[in-house]
């Protein structure tokens, strides 16, 4: 397992998705990404700004709607409800891509486990990263050492005073 320093998020607005983060997602030598949050709804949210703003390609797994564009809302996956089809999409799919999941503790098992190890191995799924997104990821040892783990804290927003004629927080 990879650990990187925390970034911390101010809950007063400052993003935690920012086109750095992104970059460092993409460029990473793993295939597997694990972002450790509180507050995983929030850095999804953050991640289709991201996508609206830059035109990234980047996709959210959910269990009732299977593999959605979070760029654009209408384009789904056909065929991507279950866990099992959505990692052999992208495992075949020669598109490039960052795949949010989240909630993906119940599907931890054969063959999910199987497709996960392929992906992280592969070579030939470069550009394509699969993002857990959530407070605790526990995965299979196999897979936990094929995984890079981000850490977000968001902080409690303070707010800055005046004082001696500085701000100060």
């Amino acid at each position: 397992m990879q650990l990187h320093p925390t970034i911390n998020a101010n809950a007063a607005g400052e993003a935690f998705v920012t086109p750095a983060l992104f970059d460092r997602i993409v460029q990473s030598p793993h295939n597997l990404i694990a972002i450790r949050t509180a507050d995983a709804d929030d850095v999804v949210a953050q991640f289709r700004l991201l996508a609206l703003r830059t035109g990234q390609s980047v996709y959210y797994w959910q269990e009732d709607a299977g593999i959605t564009s979070l760029r654009e809302r209408e384009v789904r996956v056909p065929g991507s409800k279950r866990a099992t089809d959505a990692l052999r999409y992208i495992l075949q799919s020669p598109q490039f891509g960052v795949y949010l999941f989240t909630d993906f503790a119940d599907h931890l098992r054969q063959p999910n486990t199987g497709l996960l190890r392929q992906i992280a191995r592969s070579r030939s799924v470069a550009g394509r990263k699969v993002v857990f997104v959530g407070d605790e990821i526990a995965m299979p040892d196999g897979i936990e050492a094929l995984l890079e783990t981000i850490s977000h804290q968001p902080v409690a927003g303070t707010r800055p005073r005046l004082r001696d004629g500085r701000w100060v927080v």
